[in-house]
């Protein structure tokens, strides 16, 4: 099935929905899914902590930033089961997998819709305003995260959140061993900075003084999973779904050049994570964000 469009989305607006730009990297969604509860879990977290909406209104409107291929975008339908649900994506591969697999109306009486758009683009029209905005994973791929917080919690409703999860572990060597070789003589032409995000993400105290600092009540915290994964060269089977899309996308075409890169970032990976008698250790830090906008105040102030 196509992604939804505008007019398929009852919380969707036509000013919502900018083209997509073009995505960093070319996604695989079903080799995403293979650590599909290694992944899951962080949102489960998330979702445990964010406060119910105080909108007084029902169905609950709720926006999917970065929904992926929909699997954690259901959870929210779970929760929530009349609510009205817009997962939004710049990946045509993530929105038809979702799509083809979610979209519509939910057994408890709401729906979701699955729309492409791109974060950095997106705005929500505070004249509709959504009870919930949510991203999970998906802001360390969005350069300047932080400076759209303030038009996103603009459409918010009173009472609304704001909650998101994303990783901060780009100096583990899962991702530091790829930066290095991208950076390296062999690589630099052809994926110098490919690897890359650190600078994106902010530490957990940042994002509470900011998002306090925009007038919401923000419980924000981190956690460093212990992830204990199974087969072989585990930690590169885990990348070739998130860290390593980028890389894969630059030297689609060229199999030699992919297998040859391939095998220099496994043996790199094969040193740093051995595997233990139970699987592959791999530590996986996020940071948490759940963001209450004050339910008095219908706009945050310009600042």
């Amino acid at each position: 099935m196509p992604p939804a469009t505008p007019s398929d989305s009852p919380s969707t607006t036509p000013s919502e929905t900018p083209p997509a730009a073009s995505p960093a990297a070319t996604w695989d969604p079903r080799q995403y899914l293979r650590h599909a509860g290694h992944r899951t879990r962080p949102f489960l977290d998330l979702l445990a902590r964010i406060p119910e909406p105080q909108a007084g209104h029902e169905p609950l409107t709720i926006a999917d930033i970065g929904c992926g291929p929909g699997n954690v975008t259901a959870l929210l339908a779970d929760r929530w089961p009349n609510a009205l649900i817009t997962g939004f994506d710049t990946s045509a591969e993530m929105l038809e997998l979702a799509t083809e697999r979610y979209a519509g109306p939910t057994p408890g009486g709401g729906r979701m819709d699955f729309v492409a758009a791109d974060a950095t683009r997106w705005t929500p029209d505070p004249a509709r305003p959504y009870d919930l905005i949510v991203s999970n994973a998906a802001l360390q791929w969005v350069p300047g995260h932080p400076g759209f917080f303030r038009s996103w919690l603009d459409g918010l409703a009173p009472g609304g959140t704001f909650a998101f999860q994303v990783p901060k572990n780009f100096d583990a060597p899962s991702h530091a061993l790829l930066a290095e070789l991208c950076d390296s003589p062999a690589w630099r032409d052809r994926l110098a900075g490919r690897a890359r995000r650190d600078a994106r993400v902010l530490e957990p105290a940042d994002y509470l003084t900011l998002l306090e600092d925009l007038g919401c009540e923000a419980d924000v915290w981190d956690t460093t999973y212990l992830q204990l994964l199974t087969g072989e060269d585990a930690v590169l089977d885990w990348t070739k779904g998130t860290a390593l899309r980028p890389v894969l996308t630059a030297l689609e075409g060229d199999q030699q050049a992919i297998d040859a890169f391939t095998t220099q970032y496994r043996d790199a990976l094969r040193e740093a994570y051995p595997p233990g008698p139970h699987g592959t250790v791999f530590p996986f830090r996020r940071i948490f964000a759940a963001a209450r906008k004050p339910v008095a105040q219908r706009r945050l102030s310009a600042a």
